[in-house]
């Protein structure tokens, strides 16, 4: 439709009033609306076409609603198009700008434009005209008056044509749309009646999302709380997921987006995994193409990620609707992440580790442990001389005086076992210490956490020769103590040490807000070191314990996966591990081995005896299958004898008495 500063000059009507409504609603979007007001005031424009892009919901029209709206005031006529509402052909194009022009179909639009000197023409919903880029860009556009200025909005990026152009790259401007900023937020949600108490609640889960914004708005001013999108209710999510997904025009499309959404970082071997396309690389390179290319979507150095409101909204619905198809997907995108965690290091792993856990935040075993907003906004690095004085201050302002003497200890004796956490900005924002001590040291008399340690290891498995403990005796933010920001960092190098770490018979983790944790490591097959607690500066401190010999790291890792995988799954909260090792001397394992070979044809006999349940045996199994495992070992014990001329004897007696026994002997 042509609008002409006569026409605001009429008699008022109800767009007028539709109008002013629009504008007392409209916040933010201070640069884009300076950069085009600078624009109108120049004779000779500084660009004739303006791209605004962004996903959908993000308030395009609403900016193109404004831009008319300065321009009008500017005295310039605008015309407006939504390509809704034309049909993608030159023929259709013409077409739909006659009628706004309010031209019979057989004028030529061309010679009216013509003559509108310092014309704004806008042109809306962008990519459903994208099969007339080239006849735009070649024909149409550079007919118009030198003094015009286009503007089109739409959710993807121009084409390259345009940014390869000399001539349309020095006369365009591109603006990618994002959310809005927190306190233009609040304003948004002001303008739409919600009290201030309540506007909090909506930004953590809107992130500033126009759309977003505006239903939730809807909610809470019907008087529903509102704290999260899940709350905001199916309306909500509906309508936000028809602008984000309406571009997913097959079922296969629709699922990679879910799986956009599952996942922390998308790759083509996560949709592969995710969508069962093994032995189809060219239909998982296509769609990873095709979400590469959806302006919802960005790309960070492990893979693709939708926007947070895109994510959440297709989340909520994927949990609602289909919940089976979710715990699929995460289960399949987890393996992929466990097995990148198991065969990397350094900031690769902890990215594994993360995306292994992403998946899985839904989980009340695993949601509320964890700060899923700041997830990789901080990084583990060994600390250095100069960061003494920063991490012993910490210590003091959460732990007292008498800690930070304790840990002043324990950096002299084991530098290197204390990591910073550092931002993105170098800035150190908290730190952990994980001890690798020989349980009964004396040299550790220092630290009443090491003398409860000592003790309960020595009620519940001694340590023998060459086996040693791990402590994170230490482990806190620069602001915030012990918490799921701080255990984001913290919980993956706890990972990486306890698969690594030769010898580790035990792990401790010290804990001060010992309920509130103690459901988190429950879930993980750590128990409730009863009898560990401690007190030092006024604070009480709990433990929670494992014992690797009972499940090894590969056993436990193993296991740990399967639990997530179960739904409902309950923890039980235990005061000490479920199989406690066995730890037997030289000669009661001499002993052992004697009767596993006399029972060796007895399935049932050989998980009785004493080796199945020790550290020689569960390093390579899981508990069920430990008679097995044990058989396997002693076959092939057996057969290492086996081709060597001394102990080929010794060999055939072995077999034949106890593996395939001879008729006699």
């Amino acid at each position: 439709m042509l609008e002409s500063p006569a026409n605001s000059a009429a008699e008022p009507r109800v767009a007028q009033r539709l109008e002013q409504a629009r504008q007392r609603r409209f916040v933010g979007r201070r640069g884009e609306l300076e950069l085009f007001r600078a624009a109108l005031r120049e004779e000779e424009p500084p660009f004739n076409l303006l791209f605004v892009y962004g996903p959908g919901g993000i308030g395009k029209t609403a900016l193109l609603q404004a831009f008319q709206h300065l321009a009008s005031e500017a005295g310039r006529p605008t015309v407006y198009l939504d390509g809704h509402d034309v049909q993608p052909s030159p023929h259709g194009f013409t077409i739909a700008l006659a009628q706004a022009l309010g031209l019979p179909e057989d004028l030529d639009p061309l010679n009216r434009l013509g003559v509108l000197e310092r014309l704004v023409l806008l042109l809306d919903t962008w990519e459903t005209l994208e099969p007339l880029q080239d006849w735009l860009r070649t024909h149409f556009l550079p007919l118009l008056p030198a003094n015009t200025i286009t503007v089109v909005a739409g959710r993807n990026a121009p084409a390259e044509q345009w940014r390869s152009d000399p001539g349309w790259a020095e006369l365009s401007r591109v603006i990618s749309l994002r959310n809005l900023r927190p306190e233009e937020s609040r304003a948004l949600l002001a303008a739409r009646g919600v009290p201030a108490d309540q506007q909090e609640d909506i930004l953590r889960f809107t992130y500033g999302h126009p759309l977003a914004l505006s239903l939730a708005a809807e909610v809470a001013c019907a008087d529903r709380i509102v704290e999260d999108l899940g709350a905001a209710g199916p309306e909500v999510v509906s309508a936000l997921l028809h602008r984000f997904v309406s571009s997913a025009t097959t079922p296969l499309r629709r699922q990679a987006l879910e799986a956009c959404s599952v996942a922390y970082r998308t790759t083509q071997a996560t949709l592969t995994a995710a969508l069962q396309l093994q032995g189809r690389d060219e239909t998982a390179r296509e769609l990873f193409e095709w979400l590469r290319g959806l302006s919802m979507m960005e790309q960070g150095q492990h893979g693709l990620f939708p926007h947070d409101i895109v994510r959440d909204a297709t989340f909520q619905d994927l949990r609602r609707r289909h919940p089976d198809q979710l715990r699929r997907l995460s289960r399949r995108i987890a393996s992929v992440e466990s097995n990148r965690f198991l065969r990397s290091q350094g900031p690769e792993q902890h990215a594994a580790f993360w995306g292994m856990l992403y998946v899985r935040r839904h989980l009340p075993s695993v949601g509320p442990f964890y700060d899923w907003t700041t997830m990789g906004r901080a990084f583990a690095q060994p600390a250095r001389p100069e960061d003494r004085e920063q991490i012993l201050t910490m210590v003091e302002r959460h732990e007292g005086r008498e800690s930070a003497v304790v840990a002043e200890r324990w950096f002299q004796q084991q530098p290197q076992a204390f990591q910073v956490f550092r931002s993105l900005g170098d800035e150190l924002a908290g730190f952990a210490c994980h001890l690798l001590v020989d349980a009964g040291d004396e040299g550790y008399v220092f630290d009443p956490a090491l003398a409860a340690i000592n003790e309960y290891v020595r009620r519940h498995g001694p340590l023998r020769r060459g086996e040693r403990v791990s402590v994170h005796r230490y482990w806190m933010g620069r602001d915030n103590y012990q918490s799921a920001a701080v255990h984001n960092t913290t919980a993956p190098t706890a990972v990486t040490q306890w698969m690594a770490a030769s010898g580790l018979a035990w792990s401790f983790v010290v804990l001060r807000d010992v309920d509130f944790w103690l459901p988190n490591f429950a879930f993980i097959g750590f128990c409730r070191a009863e009898g560990a607690d401690f007190s030092l500066g006024g604070y009480q401190y709990g433990m929670a314990a494992h014992d690797w010999r009972a499940e090894p790291p590969r056993v436990w890792w193993e296991a740990t996966g399967r639990r997530y995988d179960e739904p409902g799954y309950e923890p039980a909260i235990l005061d000490r591990p479920i199989e406690p090792v066995v730890v037997l001397s030289q000669s009661e394992f001499g002993d052992a081995v004697r009767q596993a070979y006399r029972d060796y044809a007895r399935r049932d006999a050989v998980a009785a005896n004493p080796l199945a349940r020790s550290r020689l045996v569960l390093e390579g199994s899981s508990p069920r299958d430990a008679g097995a495992a044990l058989q396997a070992l002693l076959r092939e014990a057996a057969e290492s004898l086996r081709g060597h001329p001394r102990d080929e004897k010794l060999y055939r007696a072995l077999w034949h008495t106890y593996i395939e026994p001879a008729p006699t002997q």
